[in-house]
Protein backbone atom coordinates (compact mmCIF):
# COMPACT_ATOMS: atom_id res chain seq x y z
CA UNK A 1 0.00 0.00 0.00
CA UNK A 2 1.42 3.12 -0.84
CA UNK A 3 1.84 6.14 1.94
CA UNK A 4 -0.53 8.08 2.17
CA UNK A 5 -0.28 12.48 0.50
CA UNK A 6 0.09 15.10 3.21
CA UNK A 7 0.03 18.83 2.21
CA UNK A 8 2.04 20.82 4.33
CA UNK A 9 1.86 25.00 4.25
CA UNK A 10 5.29 26.72 2.80
CA UNK A 11 6.01 30.07 5.11
CA UNK A 12 9.84 30.06 6.15
CA UNK A 13 12.16 31.19 4.02
CA UNK A 14 13.91 27.31 3.88
CA UNK A 15 10.15 25.81 3.02
CA UNK A 16 10.10 28.48 0.15
CA UNK A 17 13.42 27.60 -1.47
CA UNK A 18 12.31 23.85 -1.20
CA UNK A 19 9.14 24.84 -2.69
CA UNK A 20 10.74 26.89 -5.64
CA UNK A 21 13.60 23.52 -6.35
CA UNK A 22 10.90 20.95 -6.55
CA UNK A 23 10.66 22.05 -10.68
CA UNK A 24 14.18 20.82 -10.75
CA UNK A 25 12.85 16.73 -10.10
CA UNK A 26 9.95 17.38 -12.62
CA UNK A 27 12.01 18.60 -15.75
CA UNK A 28 15.39 16.59 -15.17
CA UNK A 29 16.02 15.60 -18.50
CA UNK A 30 13.49 17.98 -20.59
CA UNK A 31 15.85 19.57 -22.64
CA UNK A 32 13.71 22.16 -23.97
CA UNK A 33 12.80 23.55 -19.97
CA UNK A 34 14.54 26.61 -19.36
CA UNK A 35 15.18 26.60 -15.22
CA UNK A 36 14.07 29.76 -13.31
CA UNK A 37 16.11 32.15 -11.76
CA UNK A 38 15.61 31.19 -8.05
CA UNK A 39 16.31 34.20 -6.87
CA UNK A 40 13.32 35.85 -8.61
CA UNK A 41 11.06 33.29 -7.83
CA UNK A 42 12.00 34.02 -4.40
CA UNK A 43 11.04 37.70 -5.06
CA UNK A 44 7.65 36.76 -6.00
CA UNK A 45 6.53 34.91 -3.34
CA UNK A 46 7.97 37.05 -0.88
CA UNK A 47 5.07 38.31 0.91
CA UNK A 48 7.46 41.31 2.07
CA UNK A 49 8.57 41.99 -1.64
CA UNK A 50 6.49 40.46 -4.14
CA UNK A 51 4.38 42.81 -6.40
CA UNK A 52 1.01 40.68 -5.83
CA UNK A 53 0.70 40.80 -2.12
CA UNK A 54 0.02 45.01 -2.70
CA UNK A 55 -3.26 43.47 -4.27
CA UNK A 56 -4.01 40.36 -2.33
CA UNK A 57 -3.09 37.81 -0.02
CA UNK A 58 -1.72 34.07 -0.98
CA UNK A 59 -0.21 31.03 0.40
CA UNK A 60 1.93 28.17 -0.62
CA UNK A 61 1.16 24.99 0.04
CA UNK A 62 3.27 21.57 -0.95
CA UNK A 63 2.21 17.85 -1.28
CA UNK A 64 4.87 14.81 0.61
CA UNK A 65 4.30 10.96 0.28
CA UNK A 66 7.06 9.24 2.53
CA UNK A 67 8.69 12.64 3.79
CA UNK A 68 9.50 13.35 -0.26
CA UNK A 69 8.20 16.53 -1.57
CA UNK A 70 6.04 15.29 -4.88
CA UNK A 71 3.99 18.67 -5.77
CA UNK A 72 3.57 22.24 -5.37
CA UNK A 73 0.62 25.05 -5.68
CA UNK A 74 0.42 28.71 -4.74
CA UNK A 75 -3.08 29.92 -4.47
CA UNK A 76 -4.45 33.38 -4.09
CA UNK A 77 -6.93 36.49 -3.51
CA UNK A 78 -6.39 39.19 -5.96
CA UNK A 79 -8.64 41.57 -4.32
CA UNK A 80 -8.12 44.43 -7.31
CA UNK A 81 -9.23 42.10 -9.71
CA UNK A 82 -12.27 40.47 -7.77
CA UNK A 83 -13.56 44.53 -6.85
CA UNK A 84 -13.12 45.44 -10.68
CA UNK A 85 -15.23 41.76 -11.79
CA UNK A 86 -16.89 41.25 -9.24
CA UNK A 87 -16.39 37.20 -9.84
CA UNK A 88 -14.82 35.89 -6.34
CA UNK A 89 -12.08 34.26 -8.08
CA UNK A 90 -9.03 32.07 -6.64
CA UNK A 91 -6.01 32.12 -8.83
CA UNK A 92 -3.74 28.62 -8.49
CA UNK A 93 0.28 28.56 -9.89
CA UNK A 94 3.17 27.17 -9.41
CA UNK A 95 1.62 23.72 -9.88
CA UNK A 96 4.08 21.14 -10.43
CA UNK A 97 2.77 17.25 -9.67
CA UNK A 98 4.34 14.00 -10.32
CA UNK A 99 2.24 11.74 -12.51
CA UNK A 100 0.46 10.89 -9.43
CA UNK A 101 -3.49 11.29 -9.83
CA UNK A 102 -3.93 11.57 -5.72
CA UNK A 103 -0.97 14.37 -5.17
CA UNK A 104 -2.87 16.53 -7.74
CA UNK A 105 -6.20 15.87 -6.02
CA UNK A 106 -4.65 16.48 -2.21
CA UNK A 107 -3.36 19.94 -3.62
CA UNK A 108 -6.70 21.04 -5.16
CA UNK A 109 -8.46 19.79 -1.85
CA UNK A 110 -6.34 21.79 0.15
CA UNK A 111 -6.19 24.65 -2.51
CA UNK A 112 -10.40 24.64 -2.32
CA UNK A 113 -10.73 24.47 1.84
CA UNK A 114 -7.96 27.67 1.53
CA UNK A 115 -10.40 29.55 -1.24
CA UNK A 116 -13.79 28.28 0.52
CA UNK A 117 -11.91 29.91 3.53
CA UNK A 118 -11.49 33.09 2.04
CA UNK A 119 -14.98 33.09 0.50
CA UNK A 120 -13.57 32.46 -2.93
CA UNK A 121 -15.86 30.44 -5.44
CA UNK A 122 -13.90 29.16 -8.26
CA UNK A 123 -9.71 27.97 -8.98
CA UNK A 124 -8.39 29.52 -12.38
CA UNK A 125 -5.32 29.43 -13.55
CA UNK A 126 -2.58 28.36 -13.68
CA UNK A 127 -0.70 31.82 -13.31
CA UNK A 128 2.41 32.30 -11.39
CA UNK A 129 0.72 35.07 -9.25
CA UNK A 130 1.51 37.37 -12.65
CA UNK A 131 -1.02 37.12 -15.11
CA UNK A 132 1.44 37.47 -17.85
CA UNK A 133 4.39 35.09 -16.48
CA UNK A 134 3.95 31.57 -17.00
CA UNK A 135 0.86 31.51 -18.89
CA UNK A 136 -1.75 28.39 -18.66
CA UNK A 137 -0.54 24.92 -19.20
CA UNK A 138 1.39 23.76 -22.56
CA UNK A 139 -1.02 22.08 -24.65
CA UNK A 140 1.28 21.52 -27.77
CA UNK A 141 4.67 22.57 -28.50
CA UNK A 142 7.35 20.33 -26.43
CA UNK A 143 9.60 20.65 -29.34
CA UNK A 144 11.22 24.03 -28.72
CA UNK A 145 12.11 26.10 -25.73
CA UNK A 146 9.79 28.82 -24.59
CA UNK A 147 10.75 32.17 -24.54
CA UNK A 148 10.65 34.72 -22.10
CA UNK A 149 7.70 35.03 -19.87
CA UNK A 150 6.52 31.69 -21.51
CA UNK A 151 5.99 28.13 -19.46
CA UNK A 152 7.03 25.03 -19.75
CA UNK A 153 4.68 21.62 -18.60
CA UNK A 154 4.40 17.66 -18.92
CA UNK A 155 1.87 16.64 -21.15
CA UNK A 156 -0.17 14.92 -18.35
CA UNK A 157 -0.84 17.67 -16.86
CA UNK A 158 -3.79 18.14 -19.07
CA UNK A 159 -4.74 14.92 -17.69
CA UNK A 160 -4.28 15.79 -14.10
CA UNK A 161 -6.09 18.76 -14.41
CA UNK A 162 -9.47 17.76 -16.74
CA UNK A 163 -9.92 14.45 -14.70
CA UNK A 164 -10.60 17.03 -11.70
CA UNK A 165 -13.37 18.62 -13.50
CA UNK A 166 -11.30 21.23 -14.90
CA UNK A 167 -12.28 23.07 -18.24
CA UNK A 168 -10.80 25.59 -20.31
CA UNK A 169 -11.45 29.32 -19.07
CA UNK A 170 -10.77 30.54 -22.41
CA UNK A 171 -9.64 29.99 -25.75
CA UNK A 172 -5.97 29.04 -26.26
CA UNK A 173 -3.21 31.39 -26.44
CA UNK A 174 -0.61 30.32 -28.63
CA UNK A 175 3.08 31.26 -29.81
CA UNK A 176 4.24 32.19 -33.02
CA UNK A 177 7.17 32.68 -34.75
CA UNK A 178 8.63 34.57 -38.14
CA UNK A 179 11.75 33.67 -39.13
CA UNK A 180 13.45 36.45 -40.39
CA UNK A 181 16.32 35.02 -42.18
CA UNK A 182 13.72 33.00 -44.23
CA UNK A 183 10.37 33.91 -46.34
CA UNK A 184 10.95 37.04 -47.73
CA UNK A 185 8.14 36.59 -50.19
CA UNK A 186 5.61 36.49 -47.81
CA UNK A 187 6.96 39.10 -45.51
CA UNK A 188 7.03 41.50 -48.47
CA UNK A 189 3.26 41.09 -48.53
CA UNK A 190 3.44 42.91 -45.00
CA UNK A 191 5.47 45.61 -46.52
CA UNK A 192 3.27 45.97 -49.49
CA UNK A 193 0.47 46.36 -47.01
CA UNK A 194 2.27 48.67 -44.70
CA UNK A 195 3.70 50.77 -47.64
CA UNK A 196 0.08 51.44 -48.66
CA UNK A 197 -0.70 52.70 -45.08
CA UNK A 198 2.69 54.96 -45.02
CA UNK A 199 1.62 56.43 -47.91
CA UNK A 200 -2.20 57.44 -46.73
CA UNK A 201 -0.34 59.30 -43.85
CA UNK A 202 -2.67 58.53 -41.03
CA UNK A 203 -0.10 57.36 -38.58
CA UNK A 204 3.11 58.23 -37.38
CA UNK A 205 5.10 55.42 -35.63
CA UNK A 206 7.48 55.99 -32.85
CA UNK A 207 9.70 54.23 -30.19
CA UNK A 208 8.77 54.51 -26.63
CA UNK A 209 10.09 57.77 -24.80
CA UNK A 210 12.01 56.11 -21.80
CA UNK A 211 12.28 59.68 -19.85
CA UNK A 212 8.56 59.94 -20.21
CA UNK A 213 8.01 56.06 -19.16
CA UNK A 214 4.65 56.67 -16.79
CA UNK A 215 2.91 58.76 -19.61
CA UNK A 216 4.01 55.93 -21.43
CA UNK A 217 2.27 53.92 -19.49
CA UNK A 218 -0.84 55.92 -19.47
CA UNK A 219 -1.13 55.18 -23.62
CA UNK A 220 -0.73 51.45 -22.91
CA UNK A 221 -3.40 51.13 -20.07
CA UNK A 222 -5.71 52.81 -22.12
CA UNK A 223 -5.00 50.83 -25.54
CA UNK A 224 -5.05 47.21 -22.95
CA UNK A 225 -8.53 48.12 -21.88
CA UNK A 226 -9.95 49.21 -25.04
CA UNK A 227 -8.13 46.66 -27.48
CA UNK A 228 -8.97 43.14 -25.90
CA UNK A 229 -12.81 43.15 -26.25
CA UNK A 230 -12.91 41.19 -29.36
CA UNK A 231 -10.28 38.23 -28.43
CA UNK A 232 -12.48 35.71 -27.03
CA UNK A 233 -11.37 36.50 -23.25
CA UNK A 234 -12.77 37.81 -20.21
CA UNK A 235 -13.06 41.49 -20.36
CA UNK A 236 -11.01 42.45 -17.43
CA UNK A 237 -9.97 45.79 -17.20
CA UNK A 238 -6.71 46.40 -15.86
CA UNK A 239 -5.24 49.15 -13.22
CA UNK A 240 -3.29 51.55 -14.44
CA UNK A 241 -1.01 50.47 -11.18
CA UNK A 242 -1.02 46.88 -12.72
CA UNK A 243 0.25 48.11 -16.61
CA UNK A 244 2.92 50.41 -14.48
CA UNK A 245 3.74 47.25 -12.61
CA UNK A 246 4.53 45.38 -15.59
CA UNK A 247 6.01 47.86 -17.52
CA UNK A 248 8.87 48.63 -15.23
CA UNK A 249 10.85 45.35 -15.38
CA UNK A 250 10.37 45.24 -18.76
CA UNK A 251 12.51 48.46 -18.60
CA UNK A 252 15.80 47.21 -17.91
CA UNK A 253 15.46 44.50 -20.50
CA UNK A 254 13.63 46.57 -23.25
CA UNK A 255 15.99 48.13 -26.26
CA UNK A 256 13.26 51.27 -26.63
CA UNK A 257 13.46 51.36 -30.31
CA UNK A 258 11.46 48.36 -30.34
CA UNK A 259 9.11 49.04 -28.12
CA UNK A 260 6.56 51.06 -30.92
CA UNK A 261 3.17 53.30 -30.82
CA UNK A 262 1.17 54.25 -33.49
CA UNK A 263 0.49 57.81 -32.85
CA UNK A 264 -2.12 59.88 -34.80
CA UNK A 265 -0.58 62.67 -36.86
CA UNK A 266 -0.04 65.07 -34.48
CA UNK A 267 1.18 62.88 -31.83
CA UNK A 268 -2.24 63.45 -29.20
CA UNK A 269 -3.58 59.85 -28.90
CA UNK A 270 -1.89 56.43 -29.63
CA UNK A 271 -4.09 53.97 -31.14
CA UNK A 272 -1.58 50.89 -31.47
CA UNK A 273 1.97 49.71 -29.38
CA UNK A 274 3.68 46.72 -30.86
CA UNK A 275 6.56 45.83 -27.89
CA UNK A 276 9.34 43.47 -28.47
CA UNK A 277 12.02 42.49 -25.93
CA UNK A 278 14.93 40.23 -26.05
CA UNK A 279 15.12 36.85 -25.27
CA UNK A 280 16.36 36.36 -21.91
CA UNK A 281 16.05 33.06 -21.90
CA UNK A 282 18.53 32.37 -24.19
CA UNK A 283 20.83 33.71 -21.58
CA UNK A 284 19.12 32.64 -18.37
CA UNK A 285 19.37 28.63 -19.62
CA UNK A 286 23.04 28.96 -18.86
CA UNK A 287 22.79 29.95 -15.57
CA UNK A 288 21.30 26.84 -13.68
CA UNK A 289 18.74 28.92 -11.85
CA UNK A 290 21.29 30.26 -9.77
CA UNK A 291 20.14 28.02 -7.55
CA UNK A 292 23.94 28.00 -5.86
CA UNK A 293 26.45 30.84 -4.71
CA UNK A 294 28.73 29.15 -7.39
CA UNK A 295 26.24 29.37 -9.82
CA UNK A 296 26.80 33.60 -10.11
CA UNK A 297 30.31 33.03 -11.33
CA UNK A 298 28.65 31.99 -14.55
CA UNK A 299 27.22 35.65 -15.33
CA UNK A 300 29.90 37.01 -16.85
CA UNK A 301 30.44 34.32 -19.67
CA UNK A 302 26.22 34.60 -19.83
CA UNK A 303 26.59 38.39 -20.12
CA UNK A 304 29.80 38.65 -22.67
CA UNK A 305 27.46 36.25 -24.81
CA UNK A 306 25.30 38.95 -24.75
CA UNK A 307 27.07 41.27 -25.50
CA UNK A 308 29.40 39.65 -28.70
CA UNK A 309 26.59 37.16 -30.28
CA UNK A 310 23.69 38.68 -29.10
CA UNK A 311 20.42 37.46 -28.69
CA UNK A 312 18.66 35.66 -32.11
CA UNK A 313 15.33 36.02 -30.54
CA UNK A 314 12.90 39.34 -30.19
CA UNK A 315 9.96 38.22 -28.14
CA UNK A 316 6.86 40.85 -28.82
CA UNK A 317 4.78 40.54 -26.48
CA UNK A 318 1.91 42.43 -27.38
CA UNK A 319 -0.18 43.63 -30.62
CA UNK A 320 -2.44 46.09 -29.60
CA UNK A 321 -4.51 48.30 -31.69
CA UNK A 322 -8.02 49.83 -31.20
CA UNK A 323 -10.75 47.97 -32.61
CA UNK A 324 -11.87 51.13 -35.06
CA UNK A 325 -8.31 51.04 -36.64
CA UNK A 326 -8.61 46.98 -37.50
CA UNK A 327 -9.12 47.54 -41.32
CA UNK A 328 -6.76 50.71 -41.65
CA UNK A 329 -3.36 48.80 -41.98
CA UNK A 330 -1.75 49.72 -39.00
CA UNK A 331 -1.46 46.70 -37.94
CA UNK A 332 0.56 45.71 -40.49
CA UNK A 333 2.65 49.15 -40.59
CA UNK A 334 3.86 48.36 -36.91
CA UNK A 335 4.47 44.68 -38.19
CA UNK A 336 6.81 45.88 -40.62
CA UNK A 337 8.47 48.46 -38.93
CA UNK A 338 9.41 46.58 -36.35
CA UNK A 339 10.69 43.72 -38.60
CA UNK A 340 13.23 46.15 -40.26
CA UNK A 341 14.28 47.36 -37.01
CA UNK A 342 14.42 43.63 -35.74
CA UNK A 343 16.61 42.48 -38.49
CA UNK A 344 18.82 45.99 -38.21
CA UNK A 345 19.75 44.70 -34.78
CA UNK A 346 20.66 41.65 -35.51
CA UNK A 347 17.69 39.10 -35.00
CA UNK A 348 16.97 36.29 -36.86
CA UNK A 349 13.56 35.03 -35.87
CA UNK A 350 10.56 37.05 -33.98
CA UNK A 351 8.66 34.92 -31.16
CA UNK A 352 4.65 36.39 -31.08
CA UNK A 353 4.00 35.29 -27.75
CA UNK A 354 1.35 34.79 -26.20
CA UNK A 355 -1.88 36.07 -28.34
CA UNK A 356 -5.45 34.50 -28.05
CA UNK A 357 -6.59 32.24 -30.77
CA UNK A 358 -9.70 34.91 -30.46
CA UNK A 359 -7.64 37.78 -31.48
CA UNK A 360 -8.44 39.31 -34.23
CA UNK A 361 -5.62 41.02 -35.74
CA UNK A 362 -2.19 39.18 -34.70
CA UNK A 363 -2.73 35.55 -35.90
CA UNK A 364 -3.95 37.06 -38.97
CA UNK A 365 -0.77 39.97 -39.66
CA UNK A 366 1.27 36.56 -38.51
CA UNK A 367 0.12 34.33 -40.86
CA UNK A 368 0.32 36.87 -43.89
CA UNK A 369 4.34 36.98 -42.58
CA UNK A 370 4.64 33.38 -42.72
CA UNK A 371 4.27 32.93 -38.92
CA UNK A 372 4.44 29.23 -37.91
CA UNK A 373 2.70 28.46 -34.66
CA UNK A 374 5.06 26.28 -32.59
CA UNK A 375 2.95 26.28 -29.19
CA UNK A 376 -0.12 26.32 -27.76
CA UNK A 377 -1.04 27.50 -23.91
CA UNK A 378 -4.58 26.65 -21.65
CA UNK A 379 -6.36 28.08 -18.73
CA UNK A 380 -8.64 26.50 -16.42
CA UNK A 381 -11.29 26.54 -13.91
CA UNK A 382 -13.23 25.10 -12.04
CA UNK A 383 -15.98 25.38 -9.24
CA UNK A 384 -14.50 25.22 -6.04
CA UNK A 385 -15.71 21.56 -4.31
CA UNK A 386 -16.87 22.45 -0.92
CA UNK A 387 -16.89 18.61 -0.16
CA UNK A 388 -13.82 17.66 -0.69
CA UNK A 389 -11.25 15.68 1.25
CA UNK A 390 -8.77 17.51 2.04
CA UNK A 391 -5.23 15.83 4.11
CA UNK A 392 -3.87 17.49 6.84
Amino acid sequence: MSETVTIRQMTTRAQMRAFHLFPWRIYRGDPVWVPPLLPERMKVTDPRRGLFFRRGEAACFAAYRGGRMCGTICVARDDEQIATIGRRECIFGFFESTNDGEVAAALFARADRWAAAEGLTSLHGPFNLDYEDGYGVLTEGRDRRPVVFCGHSPEYYVGLLTSLGFEPARPGNIALAVDLDRGADRLERITRLADRCRRRGRFRIRHANVKRWRDEARRVHYLLNHSLHETGEDPVPWPIEAVESLIRPVLKIADPELVLFADTPDGGASIGWFAGIPNMNEITEHLRGLRLPWHYALLPAAMLRLRTAGVRCLAVKSLLVLPEYHASGVAALLFDEMRRRAVAKGYSWIDLSLTSEGNPQTPLIAERAGAVRYKRYQVYRRGISGSASVPT
